[in-house]
This record gives C-alpha cells, sequence and structure tokens, in this order.
C-alpha cells in the first residue's frame, strides 16, 4: 500500500492526490448494489469514460483505442471547441469538489473535537480501538501515551483502548500483526468480540524514513492544528467517525502513517455492511499505481449512478504492479479531461488522462475474521513476514490467481515458507467477495517519510487549506518565525528572542533559545538548545532520553534529511557506499577518528548502515548533546576534524532499545505547562 513520493527526484514530491471531482470509473455487482444505498447524484456533470478493456463501449461510451467517426476539418475544430468548453467545465468541477471535500473534513474534525474528553453511547464510536507494536518496548511507549491523552481528555471515553505487541521471534508483517489481534482479541473478550466494531491501526515498525517516529511512534505523530495538539491517532478517528454508525459488527484494519480526506454527498454515508472485504478505493495517477494496490473492476451496471461515492465489486486486486500489467488487466481508465490541477494532468487541461483506483483501508466481517482467526491457530508459529494488503487481498475476487505466491519482487526479504504460507492464504479466501467503495472525490496523503512530511507540513497549499493546518501550533514564537509561518512549521515548541526558522522546516517538541538559526528543509525534534547555534539547511536532529547503567542520559541522533537510514551493506569494505549527508560514511569516519570495524556497528552483520552505525556520542545533558551532534554536522559538511573516539557512542537501533519514554514525555509535559503559562501571561497583558 504505502510507496514512495510520486516524484522520486525531488524531496518536496507531491502527494498522492485523487482528482477532485467525481471519477465514473467502474462497476458494481448487482448483489453489492442491492445491498447498499444507492449513491446520491453528483452535484456536477460526470466525466466522460468508463473502465472497460480497449476497443470495447461501456454504458456507450466510446474507449480510446475505437477509431474516431469524425472527420474533416469542421469536425476537428468542432472537437477543439468542444475540448475547450469541457477543460473549463471540469475546471470549475475541480473547484466545487474542493470546497465539498474541505467542509467534510471541518465536519469531521468539529465531530471529534465534540467527542474528545466525554464518555460516548454505545453504537456511536468504535467499540474497541487497537494499536500494534512490534515489541515490548514499543508496546509500553504506547500504552503510557494512550494513558496520557485519556487523563489529558483527548479522546472519547467509553471505548476499549488496546496496544497488541507482535509475539516475539521473526518479524511476521502487518498481516501477521493482524492474525495475531483476532487471536488477541478473542482470547480478552471470548464470544463476545464478534459482535464489536473494531479499528485496528497498524503502528509497529521503527519508522526508519521518518526517525522523529521512531522513539514514540508514527500513530503519536504531532500535527499542525488543534488545541490540544492533534497527533496521527486524533485524526484516524476523527476521519473515520461516521464508519461504526453504519458497520456491521467487524474490523476496520488501517495504516498509522496516511491520511484519507473524502466527501460523499450530504445524505450518503460509506458502508461497512458487505460480507467478505470492503475496501476504499481513490483514483490515482498511474505512476502512483506503481506503488500502491491497484483494483480491476468488474464491468459497471448500466443503472450505476456516478457521484461522490459507488459501490463496486472487484474482479481482482494487482499489488504494485507495472503500467503495462495495468493496462493489460483492464485497471486503466480515461477520465476526461483533467484539469491541471489532478495527478495526470501534466499541467495541460485539454490532455486526456487516464487514473487506476487505488487502495488505503480495508474492512472484514466477523465471519471472514473468524475463518482467519482458524487459520492462525493451524499455522501455529508464523516464521515470514505477511503483508495484508499484498497477501490478503491477491487472494480474492473472480480473477484472483495464485501465480503472486511465487512473486518476491516486492518483497525486502525473501523467506523461506513465505510462498507455501501465500499459497496457503490464497486457498484459504480464494471465492471470497472483494467489494470496492470508490470515493471519486477524496484525496490520500502518506506522512511516512522526511520529504513526504516537510511537504505536506509546510508546501502543501491543498492539504494546509483541506485540514487547516498551520504554521504555527501551542507554541511560543518571536514575531520573526510568526512571519516567516507560511512555509515553516512549529509545533508544540518555544523558540527564543531572535531565533529563525527557514522556510520547508519543521521544529517539534523543542526549546530553542535566543539566537538559534534552523536552516531550511530540515526536522527539529525534542532538542533543547541553550546557546546561539546554526543549524545548518537540509538536516534532521532529534534528541531521544536513553537509561544507562540505571541513569538517564542523551542521545542526539543527526543527519541529512535524504540520507537512507534503510540502505545496508554485508561487507565492511563496502561502508564507503553508505552516504552521510552525502558524503561517504568512510571519509566522514576519518574526520571523527573513528576506524571501520565490526564494533563499528551493532546488531548482526547483515544491518550495516547508519541505522546501525555507533555514531551519536551519549551524554549527560539535553543541550550538550544537541552541541556535539552539531560538532558531527558541521564537521562533515566543511571536512573539519570532530574527534567522537573519546565519547561513548550509540547506534540509532541502540538508541531505540534503550530509550527512556518516561523522560521524553516528561520533557514534551515541561513544554505544555511553560508554553499554557506563558500564553496565559500574554492574554492577560493584552
Amino acid at each position: 500500500m504505502k510507496g514512495a513520493p510520486t516524484d522520486p527526484t525531488s524531496c518536496l514530491s507531491p502527494s498522492r492526490l485523487a482528482p477532485s471531482r467525481p471519477l465514473p470509473c467502474l462497476p458494481a455487482s448487482s448483489s453489492w448494489q442491492r445491498g447498499a444505498r444507492a449513491p446520491r447524484a453528483s452535484r456536477w456533470p460526470a466525466l466522460a469514460g468508463m473502465c472497460a478493456p480497449p476497443g470495447r463501449r461501456s454504458n456507450g461510451l466510446l474507449w480510446r483505442g475505437q477509431p474516431s467517426r469524425a472527420g474533416g476539418g469542421s469536425a476537428a475544430q468542432a472537437r477543439k471547441q468542444r475540448d475547450g468548453e469541457e477543460g473549463a467545465a471540469a475546471m470549475q468541477a475541480a473547484g466545487e469538489a474542493e470546497v465539498l471535500l474541505q467542509a467534510a473534513t471541518r465536519e469531521r474534525l468539529e465531530k471529534f473535537a465534540q467527542l474528545r474528553g466525554k464518555t460516548v453511547e454505545t453504537g456511536t464510536f468504535w467499540d474497541i480501538v487497537v494499536i500494534t507494536a512490534v515489541d515490548k518496548k514499543q508496546e509500553i511507549a504506547y500504552q503510557q501515551q494512550l494513558s496520557q491523552k485519556l487523563k489529558r481528555k483527548e479522546l472519547p471515553l467509553g471505548v476499549q483502548y488496546h496496544v497488541f505487541v507482535d509475539p516475539p521471534g521473526p518479524k511476521i508483517g502487518n498481516g501477521g500483526s493482524t492474525l495475531h489481534v483476532l487471536q488477541c482479541l478473542e482470547e480478552r473478550y471470548g464470544d463476545k468480540w464478534d459482535s464489536f466494531t473494531v479499528i485496528l491501526i497498524h503502528s509497529g515498525g521503527y519508522s526508519q524514513r521518518l526517525p522523529n517516529a521512531s522513539a514514540l511512534g508514527k500513530i503519536f505523530t504531532a500535527l499542525p492544528f488543534g488545541d490540544p495538539v492533534y497527533q496521527m491517532l486524533d485524526l484516524k478517528l476523527a476521519m473515520y467517525i461516521d464508519f461504526p454508525l453504519h458497520m456491521n459488527p467487524g474490523i476496520l484494519i488501517t495504516c498509522a502513517d496516511d491520511i484519507e480526506l473524502y466527501s460523499t454527498g450530504a445524505t450518503e454515508f460509506i458502508r461497512f455492511d458487505q460480507p467478505g472485504f470492503t475496501a476504499l478505493a481513490h483514483p490515482s495517477s498511474l505512476t502512483i499505481g506503481t506503488t500502491h494496490g491497484v483494483f480491476v473492476l468488474e464491468p459497471a451496471s448500466l443503472l450505476t449512478e456516478k457521484g461522490q461515492l459507488e459501490y463496486r465489486s472487484c474482479h481482482r486486486f494487482l499489488h504494485k504492479p507495472s503500467i503495462a500489467r495495468m493496462r493489460q488487466s483492464g485497471a486503466v481508465c480515461e477520465r476526461g479531461h483533467c484539469p491541471a490541477s489532478s495527478p495526470g494532468g501534466q499541467g495541460n487541461s485539454n490532455v486526456i488522462s487516464e487514473c487506476v483506483y487505488t487502495d488505503s483501508l480495508f474492512y472484514i466481517d466477523h465471519t471472514t475474521a473468524k475463518l482467519l482467526l482458524a487459520f492462525y491457530k493451524q499455522v501455529g508459529v508464523l516464521c515470514c513476514e505477511i503483508d495484508a494488503y499484498g497477501d490478503f487481498l491477491q487472494a480474492l475476487g473472480p480473477g484472483a490467481t495464485p501465480n503472486y505466491a511465487k512473486n518476491i519482487e516486492n518483497v525486502t526479504k525473501e523467506e523461506s515458507g513465505l510462498v507455501e504460507i501465500r499459497e496457503k492464504i490464497f486457498g484459504l479466501l480464494k471465492g471470497l467477495p472483494l467489494n470496492v467503495v470508490l470515493l471519486n472525490n477524496s484525496k490520500f496523503y502518506h506522512i511516512g517519510t522526511t520529504c513526504e512530511y516537510l511537504f505536506h507540513f509546510t508546501s502543501d497549499r491543498k492539504l494546509k487549506s483541506e485540514m487547516g493546518l498551520m504554521p504555527n501550533v501551542f507554541s511560543i514564537c518571536p514575531n520573526s518565525v510568526e512571519d516567516t509561518g507560511k512555509s515553516a512549521c512549529i509545533i508544540h515548541s518555544i523558540l527564543g528572542p531572535r531565533c529563525s526558522v527557514a522556510p520547508g522546516s519543521v521544529v517539534e517538541y523543542s526549546w530553542l533559545g535566543p539566537e538559534v538559526s534552523v536552516g531550511a528543509n530540515s526536522i527539529i525534534s525534542g532538542c533543547y538548545i541553550d546557546t546561539k547555534a546554526d543549524i545548518p539547511p537540509n538536516t534532521f536532529i532529534a534528541t531521544l532520553s536513553v537509561r544507562i547503567d540505571g541513569e538517564v542520559m542523551y542521545v542526539s541522533m543527526a543527519f541529512g534529511i535524504e540520507d537512507n537510514l534503510k540502505k545496508k551493506v554485508t561487507d565492511l569494505a563496502d561502508t564507503h557506499l553508505i552516504n552521510f549527508l552525502g558524503i561517504s560514511l568512510g571519509q566522514c569516519l576519518e574526520l571523527w577518528g573513528l576506524r571501520i570495524s565490526d564494533e563499528l556497528f551493532s546488531g548482526d552483520e547483515t544491518c550495516r548502515g547508519l541505522w546501525t552505525a555507533r555514531l551519536f556520542p551519549i551524554c549527560s545533558t539535553l543541550s550538550d548533546s544537541l552541541k556535539v551532534s552539531l560538532g558531527i554536522l558541521n564537521s562533515a559538511q566543511n571536512m573539519l576534524p570532530f574527534k567522537l573516539n573519546g565519547f561513548k557512542l550509540l547506534s540509532i537501533e541502540e538508541m531505540l532499545r534503550h530509550k527512556d519514554v518516561e523522560d521524553m514525555l516528561r520533557f514534551r509535559h515541561q513544554l505544555y505547562e511553560e508554553i499554557s503559562l506563558q500564553k496565559l501571561k500574554r492574554e492577560s497583558d493584552l
């Protein structure tokens, strides 16, 4: 499901945007249509184009690949005029769709705000909220944060909140976590669990592509709006706030690092009331489709209405397919004249554009959940990673084949037993329906990498207007910072006099003293700086509390925004292939007085990289930790010696192993108290 930014050559890449108008493109099975409420008609003209194999007509519309019957100069002139009129209409429709999307988003946020800290009535909200954790340390961190949020009345009350940790042993992926959660629910609630509406948020993992979320979890990532500040958990619950009211008992499965915004019309709601699997689908460009799941849909009914919300049946599901495979499978839809703001428009409103429908979250009813649970009990211990999207959804629909079981192209680590377990899953799920809800006026944002995080929080005007994102959220800032806020973002932080934050940067949960300057396109998280400092552009710095020999100490990880923390080498001789701030790590080690050896890396020999390199000094204070890490950055950028051989060093992997969650949360609370006090003082002075 997850994917790289749309433009891999740019750090500030666009989001995965669904078009801002309904895109008529798929079919509905009669049984699904009967079981669902008929979608309300669109408020604007539908775009021409339906999904169908090349050379076929569907609902009387012409498909690309069929010859045009128009001819002659007059016909060409008429087509040109018609294209211009349709382009103008499309632009107007896109504006109307954007207004509807913004209104729907604000309405959901307002509904959730009214539930925060209040006991909800049965049936009006989720019965159970589950967050997954990858290990015991993460489980404890999540439980502590949930407890604090409940105490601060930031979440609805009267709901069961659980953190379920993956079993010890090999990684089992989000598919394995899903199976394990089903078992945990049965063990905790017995036969009652099949009467509940459950939201399952996959948040297990170390967030190597967004390390400011590594210590405390992606699901608790702070967002630039709300009072108190919203985190991803709050946003997830807000955006899905209408689901439980229109859902049969079952489980909604989603991830912690994406945002789905959508409009369904004034009288329509997304319904999860069908057997088997039901997935949401968003119109996306073909390029986006290569990094996500893509739905191939059954032919459309002639009676199907094209609106913001459509119910369809899926013929088969493709996992991260090539563009050629999308075309061969009949997944590509023509969506008429596309406004320049829509993906695939290429900035030209007169170009015929194509789209595919891509995945985000899905629902399983309790009958299907019990089927999966019985399978998990039969298998016993899982020894490989299962993908809830690639391995479950590819087995569904009448067009599914077992061929994907042997395809390990998108697998990060080839493991024994993976093909066998996939084949068993296919045999288990084959024949089950995959129902699809098309959200034709929707947008999907991924916030899983440093580049996506910076772009969406500082430069993405669309997302800012849709969600009401602010440049300064629950923070104390000098006017100079507030004035530049249109392209910088300060969250839950205190900035002293004469501080400056350059465009494109985010500062969160930090206390920056006087005359600190933050360069452009940087992330500063959990830091305390009490002296004048210049933080270079394009850098990442995050300070963690760690407990070493029973004592609280501090370590600041620092590197370049575009450094690849997941890159690994197995041979020490290849250490020079790892880059730090765009420079060979081998060169940096010479500057720092460190030598290449097995002792330089934590973990086993297959995991040598920036994630496991022991580069970051342990210090007794927050400020000392930050100063040393700034010295490391300055050394690498200017090729100046900065000796580290006198320090005890940790890798990021070790920092997480020794993290002291309580102390990090205590620092955030101290910031909260000081910010609240200063805000009160400011108000009293007015």
